[in-house]
Protein backbone atom coordinates (compact mmCIF):
# COMPACT_ATOMS: atom_id res chain seq x y z
CA UNK A 1 0.00 0.00 0.00
CA UNK A 2 1.34 3.40 -0.92
CA UNK A 3 1.87 5.67 2.04
CA UNK A 4 0.55 9.21 1.75
CA UNK A 5 3.05 12.02 1.37
CA UNK A 6 3.19 15.01 3.64
CA UNK A 7 4.74 18.42 3.08
CA UNK A 8 4.02 19.92 6.51
CA UNK A 9 7.34 19.20 8.20
CA UNK A 10 7.34 22.17 10.62
CA UNK A 11 3.79 21.44 11.73
CA UNK A 12 4.58 17.75 12.15
CA UNK A 13 7.62 18.46 14.33
CA UNK A 14 5.88 21.09 16.44
CA UNK A 15 2.59 19.24 16.88
CA UNK A 16 4.25 15.93 17.72
CA UNK A 17 6.53 17.59 20.25
CA UNK A 18 3.93 19.70 22.02
CA UNK A 19 1.54 16.75 22.22
CA UNK A 20 4.00 14.62 24.16
CA UNK A 21 4.20 15.28 27.90
CA UNK A 22 5.86 12.80 30.21
CA UNK A 23 4.36 9.34 30.13
CA UNK A 24 2.74 7.78 33.16
CA UNK A 25 4.67 5.13 34.96
CA UNK A 26 1.94 2.48 34.84
CA UNK A 27 2.77 -0.62 32.85
CA UNK A 28 -0.81 -1.61 32.05
CA UNK A 29 -2.41 0.42 29.29
CA UNK A 30 -6.11 1.17 29.45
CA UNK A 31 -8.33 3.18 27.11
CA UNK A 32 -9.10 5.63 29.92
CA UNK A 33 -5.55 6.96 30.25
CA UNK A 34 -4.24 6.31 26.73
CA UNK A 35 -3.35 9.28 24.59
CA UNK A 36 -4.02 7.54 21.28
CA UNK A 37 -6.89 5.07 20.93
CA UNK A 38 -8.06 3.19 17.85
CA UNK A 39 -11.50 2.12 18.97
CA UNK A 40 -13.15 -1.16 18.05
CA UNK A 41 -14.56 -0.91 14.53
CA UNK A 42 -12.15 1.88 13.53
CA UNK A 43 -9.39 1.55 10.93
CA UNK A 44 -6.04 3.41 10.89
CA UNK A 45 -4.66 3.31 7.34
CA UNK A 46 -1.27 4.97 8.00
CA UNK A 47 1.39 4.69 10.71
CA UNK A 48 0.30 5.18 14.31
CA UNK A 49 2.93 6.97 16.39
CA UNK A 50 2.78 8.23 19.98
CA UNK A 51 5.46 10.26 21.78
CA UNK A 52 5.51 10.10 25.55
CA UNK A 53 2.08 8.49 25.72
CA UNK A 54 0.44 5.09 25.38
CA UNK A 55 -1.42 3.53 22.46
CA UNK A 56 -4.46 1.25 22.50
CA UNK A 57 -5.39 -0.61 19.32
CA UNK A 58 -8.85 -2.12 19.74
CA UNK A 59 -9.70 -1.75 16.05
CA UNK A 60 -7.51 -2.31 13.02
CA UNK A 61 -4.17 -0.68 12.11
CA UNK A 62 -3.10 -1.26 8.51
CA UNK A 63 0.49 -0.13 9.06
CA UNK A 64 3.04 0.09 11.87
CA UNK A 65 2.29 1.09 15.47
CA UNK A 66 5.10 2.79 17.38
CA UNK A 67 5.47 4.37 20.82
CA UNK A 68 8.43 6.32 22.16
CA UNK A 69 8.50 6.52 25.97
CA UNK A 70 5.07 4.88 26.11
CA UNK A 71 3.41 1.46 26.01
CA UNK A 72 1.16 -0.28 23.49
CA UNK A 73 -1.86 -2.51 24.13
CA UNK A 74 -3.38 -4.42 21.22
CA UNK A 75 -6.74 -6.16 21.45
CA UNK A 76 -7.50 -5.80 17.72
CA UNK A 77 -5.16 -6.28 14.76
CA UNK A 78 -2.00 -4.63 13.42
CA UNK A 79 -0.89 -5.39 9.87
CA UNK A 80 2.64 -4.02 10.33
CA UNK A 81 5.11 -4.02 13.21
CA UNK A 82 4.66 -2.94 16.83
CA UNK A 83 7.71 -0.94 17.95
CA UNK A 84 8.13 0.35 21.51
CA UNK A 85 11.13 2.19 22.94
CA UNK A 86 10.95 2.86 26.67
CA UNK A 87 7.72 0.98 27.30
CA UNK A 88 5.96 -2.39 27.20
CA UNK A 89 3.66 -4.26 24.84
CA UNK A 90 0.47 -6.04 25.95
CA UNK A 91 -1.39 -8.33 23.54
CA UNK A 92 -4.96 -9.37 24.27
CA UNK A 93 -6.37 -12.83 23.52
CA UNK A 94 -7.76 -11.68 20.14
CA UNK A 95 -4.72 -9.63 19.13
CA UNK A 96 -3.33 -10.26 15.63
CA UNK A 97 0.08 -8.86 14.65
CA UNK A 98 1.10 -9.30 11.01
CA UNK A 99 4.72 -8.19 11.55
CA UNK A 100 7.24 -8.12 14.38
CA UNK A 101 6.90 -6.97 17.99
CA UNK A 102 9.84 -5.13 19.57
CA UNK A 103 10.11 -3.70 23.07
CA UNK A 104 13.34 -2.07 24.25
CA UNK A 105 13.21 -0.96 27.87
CA UNK A 106 10.03 -2.91 28.60
CA UNK A 107 8.35 -6.31 28.42
CA UNK A 108 6.01 -8.13 26.04
CA UNK A 109 2.98 -9.88 27.54
CA UNK A 110 0.82 -11.97 25.21
CA UNK A 111 -2.43 -13.52 26.42
CA UNK A 112 -3.37 -17.03 25.28
CA UNK A 113 -4.81 -16.80 21.79
CA UNK A 114 -2.75 -13.80 20.66
CA UNK A 115 -1.02 -14.26 17.29
CA UNK A 116 2.28 -12.73 16.17
CA UNK A 117 3.34 -13.72 12.66
CA UNK A 118 6.81 -12.19 12.93
CA UNK A 119 9.50 -12.01 15.58
CA UNK A 120 8.97 -11.13 19.24
CA UNK A 121 11.95 -9.39 20.84
CA UNK A 122 12.02 -7.73 24.27
CA UNK A 123 14.91 -6.26 26.26
CA UNK A 124 13.48 -4.87 29.51
CA UNK A 125 16.85 -3.97 31.05
CA UNK A 126 18.14 -1.93 28.12
CA UNK A 127 19.84 1.28 29.14
CA UNK A 128 18.13 4.61 28.46
CA UNK A 129 21.40 6.02 27.09
CA UNK A 130 19.95 5.93 23.56
CA UNK A 131 17.88 8.97 24.56
CA UNK A 132 21.08 11.00 24.30
CA UNK A 133 21.18 10.18 20.59
CA UNK A 134 17.54 11.13 20.12
CA UNK A 135 17.32 14.35 22.10
CA UNK A 136 20.26 16.06 20.45
CA UNK A 137 21.97 18.70 22.61
CA UNK A 138 19.82 18.38 25.72
CA UNK A 139 20.57 19.29 29.32
CA UNK A 140 18.94 18.79 32.66
CA UNK A 141 17.52 21.37 35.05
CA UNK A 142 18.53 24.98 35.33
CA UNK A 143 17.77 25.80 31.70
CA UNK A 144 18.13 29.53 32.35
CA UNK A 145 21.57 29.42 33.98
CA UNK A 146 24.47 31.05 32.10
CA UNK A 147 26.39 27.76 31.95
CA UNK A 148 23.53 25.88 30.25
CA UNK A 149 22.76 28.75 27.89
CA UNK A 150 26.44 29.04 26.95
CA UNK A 151 26.69 25.29 26.36
CA UNK A 152 23.65 25.32 24.09
CA UNK A 153 25.04 28.26 22.12
CA UNK A 154 28.35 26.41 21.77
CA UNK A 155 26.50 23.37 20.45
CA UNK A 156 24.66 25.52 17.93
CA UNK A 157 28.03 26.84 16.78
CA UNK A 158 29.27 23.26 16.44
CA UNK A 159 26.19 22.34 14.38
CA UNK A 160 26.86 25.37 12.17
CA UNK A 161 30.47 24.28 11.61
CA UNK A 162 29.30 20.76 10.76
CA UNK A 163 26.71 22.17 8.35
CA UNK A 164 29.39 24.17 6.54
CA UNK A 165 31.67 21.14 6.35
CA UNK A 166 29.05 18.72 5.04
CA UNK A 167 27.68 21.12 2.44
CA UNK A 168 31.21 21.84 1.22
CA UNK A 169 32.02 18.13 0.93
CA UNK A 170 28.69 16.56 -0.13
CA UNK A 171 26.18 19.29 -0.91
CA UNK A 172 24.34 17.38 -3.64
CA UNK A 173 23.81 14.29 -1.49
CA UNK A 174 22.63 16.41 1.43
CA UNK A 175 20.06 18.10 -0.79
CA UNK A 176 18.80 14.66 -1.86
CA UNK A 177 18.40 13.63 1.78
CA UNK A 178 16.67 16.94 2.51
CA UNK A 179 14.25 16.20 -0.32
CA UNK A 180 13.35 12.91 1.37
CA UNK A 181 12.66 14.84 4.59
CA UNK A 182 10.49 17.35 2.74
CA UNK A 183 8.49 14.80 0.74
CA UNK A 184 7.81 12.14 3.37
CA UNK A 185 8.65 13.33 6.90
CA UNK A 186 6.24 10.94 8.59
CA UNK A 187 7.62 7.93 6.76
CA UNK A 188 11.16 9.09 7.61
CA UNK A 189 10.15 9.36 11.28
CA UNK A 190 8.94 5.76 11.41
CA UNK A 191 12.01 4.56 9.48
CA UNK A 192 14.25 6.44 11.91
CA UNK A 193 12.47 4.94 14.90
CA UNK A 194 12.89 1.46 13.42
CA UNK A 195 16.54 2.15 12.62
CA UNK A 196 17.33 3.33 16.15
CA UNK A 197 15.59 0.22 17.49
CA UNK A 198 17.67 -2.02 15.21
CA UNK A 199 20.89 -0.31 16.28
CA UNK A 200 19.94 -0.63 19.96
CA UNK A 201 19.20 -4.34 19.56
CA UNK A 202 22.45 -4.82 17.64
CA UNK A 203 24.41 -3.13 20.42
CA UNK A 204 22.65 -5.31 23.00
CA UNK A 205 23.49 -8.45 21.00
CA UNK A 206 27.16 -7.48 20.67
CA UNK A 207 27.39 -6.77 24.39
CA UNK A 208 25.65 -10.01 25.39
CA UNK A 209 26.95 -12.61 22.95
CA UNK A 210 30.16 -11.40 21.30
CA UNK A 211 33.49 -12.08 23.03
CA UNK A 212 34.92 -9.02 24.79
CA UNK A 213 37.82 -8.77 22.32
CA UNK A 214 35.47 -8.57 19.33
CA UNK A 215 32.39 -7.15 21.05
CA UNK A 216 33.95 -3.83 22.10
CA UNK A 217 35.13 -2.83 18.58
CA UNK A 218 31.81 -3.90 17.06
CA UNK A 219 29.93 -1.87 19.66
CA UNK A 220 32.07 1.16 18.84
CA UNK A 221 31.27 0.74 15.15
CA UNK A 222 27.53 0.61 15.90
CA UNK A 223 27.75 3.79 18.00
CA UNK A 224 29.79 5.59 15.33
CA UNK A 225 27.34 4.58 12.61
CA UNK A 226 24.40 5.78 14.71
CA UNK A 227 26.20 9.07 15.33
CA UNK A 228 26.92 9.48 11.62
CA UNK A 229 23.26 8.86 10.79
CA UNK A 230 22.26 11.52 13.31
CA UNK A 231 24.74 14.16 12.18
CA UNK A 232 24.02 13.77 8.47
CA UNK A 233 20.28 13.55 9.00
CA UNK A 234 20.07 16.59 11.26
CA UNK A 235 21.85 18.79 8.71
CA UNK A 236 19.34 17.58 6.10
CA UNK A 237 16.51 18.44 8.49
CA UNK A 238 18.03 21.90 8.98
CA UNK A 239 17.87 22.48 5.23
CA UNK A 240 14.34 21.11 4.80
CA UNK A 241 13.00 23.09 7.74
CA UNK A 242 14.83 26.26 6.70
CA UNK A 243 13.54 25.95 3.14
CA UNK A 244 9.97 25.66 4.43
CA UNK A 245 10.49 28.63 6.78
CA UNK A 246 11.91 30.85 4.03
CA UNK A 247 9.10 29.92 1.68
CA UNK A 248 6.60 30.93 4.34
CA UNK A 249 8.06 34.45 4.26
CA UNK A 250 7.97 34.49 0.44
CA UNK A 251 11.60 33.74 -0.20
CA UNK A 252 11.28 30.57 -2.31
CA UNK A 253 14.76 30.85 -3.84
CA UNK A 254 17.56 30.85 -1.32
CA UNK A 255 21.03 29.39 -1.22
CA UNK A 256 21.16 25.91 0.27
CA UNK A 257 23.50 27.04 3.04
CA UNK A 258 21.22 29.96 3.91
CA UNK A 259 18.24 27.60 4.17
CA UNK A 260 20.19 25.19 6.38
CA UNK A 261 21.28 28.07 8.63
CA UNK A 262 17.68 29.25 8.95
CA UNK A 263 16.55 25.74 9.91
CA UNK A 264 19.35 25.47 12.47
CA UNK A 265 18.27 28.76 14.02
CA UNK A 266 14.65 27.59 14.24
CA UNK A 267 15.55 24.31 15.94
CA UNK A 268 18.24 26.00 18.03
CA UNK A 269 15.72 28.45 19.45
CA UNK A 270 13.28 25.61 20.07
CA UNK A 271 15.94 23.87 22.17
CA UNK A 272 15.65 26.65 24.75
CA UNK A 273 11.97 25.81 25.35
CA UNK A 274 11.73 23.60 28.47
CA UNK A 275 10.50 20.04 27.81
CA UNK A 276 9.06 20.80 24.37
CA UNK A 277 12.53 21.61 23.02
CA UNK A 278 13.85 18.14 23.84
CA UNK A 279 10.85 16.51 22.15
CA UNK A 280 11.26 18.70 19.07
CA UNK A 281 14.89 17.61 18.73
CA UNK A 282 13.87 13.99 19.31
CA UNK A 283 11.36 14.12 16.47
CA UNK A 284 13.78 15.97 14.21
CA UNK A 285 16.54 13.45 14.93
CA UNK A 286 14.33 10.46 14.13
CA UNK A 287 13.20 12.12 10.90
CA UNK A 288 16.82 12.82 9.98
CA UNK A 289 17.98 9.28 10.74
CA UNK A 290 15.09 7.86 8.72
CA UNK A 291 15.79 10.15 5.76
CA UNK A 292 19.47 9.18 5.81
CA UNK A 293 18.59 5.48 5.80
CA UNK A 294 15.91 5.91 3.14
CA UNK A 295 18.14 7.91 0.80
CA UNK A 296 21.36 6.05 1.65
CA UNK A 297 23.12 9.28 2.56
CA UNK A 298 21.55 10.99 -0.43
CA UNK A 299 22.71 8.49 -3.02
CA UNK A 300 19.20 7.13 -3.58
CA UNK A 301 20.50 3.60 -4.02
CA UNK A 302 19.67 0.29 -2.43
CA UNK A 303 21.80 -0.59 0.58
CA UNK A 304 22.46 -4.06 -0.80
CA UNK A 305 22.60 -4.75 -4.53
CA UNK A 306 22.64 -8.22 -6.01
CA UNK A 307 24.45 -8.51 -9.27
CA UNK A 308 22.19 -9.80 -12.01
CA UNK A 309 23.46 -12.54 -14.27
CA UNK A 310 23.66 -11.73 -17.93
CA UNK A 311 21.04 -13.99 -19.46
CA UNK A 312 21.42 -12.65 -22.96
CA UNK A 313 21.73 -15.30 -25.65
CA UNK A 314 25.30 -15.86 -26.87
CA UNK A 315 26.09 -14.13 -30.10
CA UNK A 316 26.59 -16.24 -33.16
CA UNK A 317 29.92 -16.08 -34.86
Amino acid sequence: MRRPRSRSLPLLVLAAALAAPAAAGAQTVTEADAALVISEGSVARSQVVALGRDVVVAGEALSDVAALDGSVRVTGSVTGDVIVLGGSVELGPRARIGGDVFAVGGTIEAAPGATVEGRTVAHPTASAAWLTLLEGPGFGGGAGTPVVIGAKLALMAAWMALTLLLFAASGRELLATSESVRREPFRCFVTGLTGVLALALTAVAFGAFAPPVAGAPLLVLVVLFALLLKLWGMVAVFHALGTAALRSVRRPRSLALNAATAGLLVLGLAKFVPLAGAWIWTVATLIGVGATLTSKFGRQEAWFQIAELDRAAPRRA
